[in-house]
């Protein structure tokens, strides 16, 4: 049976969660979000944990410290799940749909790990599940994968979707400050938290791949490790070679198909060509690069985080959950193909980067070149730097496979006039 009121419950109060109830409760957008649900729209109800903590904005008579409860109540149409991680955030999505309320999520990780079961589950109770603000914040990605893209057969997809991590190498690259320093400062601003580690390490982004890849070419979203690599072994002399040589070192995560039914998803960081498109998107911004058979490449662009951005987000999947609850249908779930099979990173080619520290003296190249060669990686370009204690060598090869570059690493460490391995980075060219 359909209504045209529909009835919201909101779990979670933190910055995105007040600033979605702030768009709810504007009076100034009353006939706006009653035209774009096709009906009206009542908040009956935010959970949140200390239900005697000051919300300025958040009417006290709708508060409630037991979450379970709301997602379970009977007159709740649409819950909007905002607490993140994986527990309890799937069971308050689970209750809410088994009873056949939609529900929308900001949810990343919750979503990398279950959204194909959870997509079923929905689908299953004639439900809505949406998830546009778990990837990129206020970019309609997700949307333009899933409806104007969907006819699409696309090819690749690269992504700056880490804002705290763009904010730091955007840093180090705009100051040619060190990694260090750029993330003390990240941690002061709150762009990065106390400990970064999800961030700087790469598994948000990760996730986030997950997600994209799953609407892009069809993989599955149940907790698959996918290769991933972080940015704190990079340096302020790495990213001086990359600005030196017309590259800017970004953390990507990449999803492209291999061959007719592999699929390659990982995210870690690149020299991306100044000429991408990529290259300049700075600060906490967050674009999505797509390269389709027929549409070409497309680029969008926009805030990937912070309370606003992510809530005007999150407040366009409700307002879409509503439509769809008043015309009694619910969105179909993503597609699973299960001719896809993944393809190992070590298979595959690249370009590299390699710096390393070695000793200042004679026949270190020579036995460094020589391990290059034993493992069949040519060498395109050499720069030698500093003197002494600073001695270094930076190389740029050519197209080589991943575990060939993997094998030449493991020797290069025994060699005892090499110091350290400093950067070992991809460079974005034919190949990512």
């Amino acid at each position: 049976m359909t209504s045209s009121h529909v009835r919201i419950g909101v779990i979670g109060a933190g910055f995105v969660g007040s600033a979605l109830v702030a768009a709810l409760l504007e009076e100034e957008r009353h006939v706006a979000l009653v035209d774009a649900a096709t009906g009206t729209i009542e908040l009956v109800g935010v959970a949140v944990r200390d239900i005697t903590k000051p919300r300025p904005g958040v009417p006290v008579e709708l508060l409630t410290d037991d979450a379970l409860s709301l997602a379970a109540r009977e007159d709740v149409d649409i819950v909007v799940e905002l607490v993140g991680g994986i527990e309890p955030a799937k069971t308050y999505i689970e209750t809410a749909l088994r009873r056949g309320a939609s529900v929308v999520t900001a949810n990343k990780a919750l979503m990398a790990a279950h959204g194909t079961a959870l997509a079923a589950l929905a689908h299953e109770h004639g439900a809505d599940l949406h998830y546009e603000a778990a990837v990129a914040g206020a970019i309609p990605i997700i949307a333009a994968l899933r409806s104007s893209l969907a006819g699409e057969k696309i090819t690749r997809v690269l992504g700056i979707v880490n804002g705290t991590t763009n904010f730091i190498l955007s840093k180090m690259t705009m100051e040619g400050l060190d990694y260090g320093v750029v993330l003390a400062e990240a941690q002061a601003l709150g762009y990065a938290e106390a400990d970064p580690t999800a961030d700087v390490e790469g598994f948000d982004a990760a996730a986030k791949v997950q997600i994209l890849s799953s609407l892009a070419i069809g993989t599955s979203l149940q907790g698959e490790e996918i290769s991933r690599e972080g940015i704190s072994a990079i340096r302020a002399l790495d990213v001086d070679f990359a600005r030196r040589y017309g590259y800017v070192i970004k953390l990507i995560g990449v999803v492209e198909r291999v061959g007719e039914w592999g699929v390659s998803r990982r995210t870690h960081p690149a020299l991306v060509p100044a000429s991408h498109p990529l290259a300049s998107v700075n600060g906490a911004l967050n674009a999505v690069f797509v390269e389709g058979q027929n549409a070409g490449p497309l680029v969008f662009m926009g805030p990937g985080a912070g309370g606003q951005p992510t809530a005007s987000a999150v407040l366009g999947n409700v307002l879409h959950a509503a439509r769809n609850r008043n015309a009694g249908r619910h969105d179909v779930p993503f597609t699973v193909d299960d001719r896809l099979h993944n393809v190992d990173i070590a298979d595959l080619s690249s370009v590299f980067y390699i710096s390393l520290d070695v000793v200042d003296e004679p026949g270190v190249l020579a036995q460094v070149a020589s391990v290059f060669a034993h493992h069949h990686v040519s060498i395109q370009s050499m720069e030698q730097a500093g003197l002494a204690s600073d001695a270094r060598l930076n190389f740029v090869t050519h197209e080589a496979k991943t575990s060939d570059i993997d094998a030449t690493l493991t020797d290069l460490r025994g060699i005892a006039a090499v110091e350290s391995i400093g950067a070992c980075l991809r460079v974005i060219g034919g190949a990512a």
